[in-house]
């Protein structure tokens, strides 16, 4: 049974893999992320079919139309992020910092995916330490720990013009063992 669904799957997203590519890439303009989201709305399909693959095209379009909608709401928070820790940036900062949001953005694609993950657990999903332990399966005194890490990884690696500041009022001084 097994070998059957699995055929019929392969043949199902040789049929349809590059509709559903085409779809998802006129809509957003980027090929890695519509060839990722293609693979998440295959993956989806393959979860969903349980021992039945479907092989209606519009119900695999449906899907996609879902994760095209989840990409949206993850770039807006993502740009939701950008701006919080900018506004944290600027009230440390001298006025007339312009390009304030395209450094924190260039800053957090600087951090260790886990000083990302934290500060977006805390800025962006405005998660309590509770919550963020619940989630990341460690104690509150270890996610304190990692927010305070990860907000002093965050202050360093901006720009020392933007930051001018931002490290005293925010409490941080290197302790020299990060």
């Amino acid at each position: 049974m097994l070998l059957q669904r699995e055929a019929e799957f392969i043949a199902l997203h040789a049929a349809q893999h590059e509709r559903v590519l085409h779809y998802i890439l006129r809509r957003v303009g980027d090929m890695e992320v519509a060839r990722e989201l293609a693979a998440d709305v295959f993956r989806i399909a393959w979860q969903k079919s349980g021992n039945e693959p479907t092989t209606e095209v519009g119900w695999l379009f449906a899907v996609a139309r879902n994760v095209i909608g989840n990409e949206y709401r993850g770039r807006r928070r993502r740009r939701e992020l950008i701006l919080k820790l900018a506004e944290g940036v600027r009230a440390a900062a001298e006025p007339g910092g312009d390009d304030v949001e395209a450094a924190v953005a260039e800053t957090l694609g600087k951090l260790r995916p886990r000083d990302r993950e934290i500060l977006m657990l805390h800025f962006w999903d405005k998660l309590s330490t509770a919550e963020i332990a619940a989630s990341l399966g460690c104690t509150e005194n270890s996610v304190a720990v990692r927010l305070h890490r990860a907000k002093h990884a965050f202050a360093v690696a901006m720009p020392a013009r933007l930051t001018a500041g931002y490290t005293e009022k925010a409490g941080g001084h290197s302790h020299g063992q990060d």
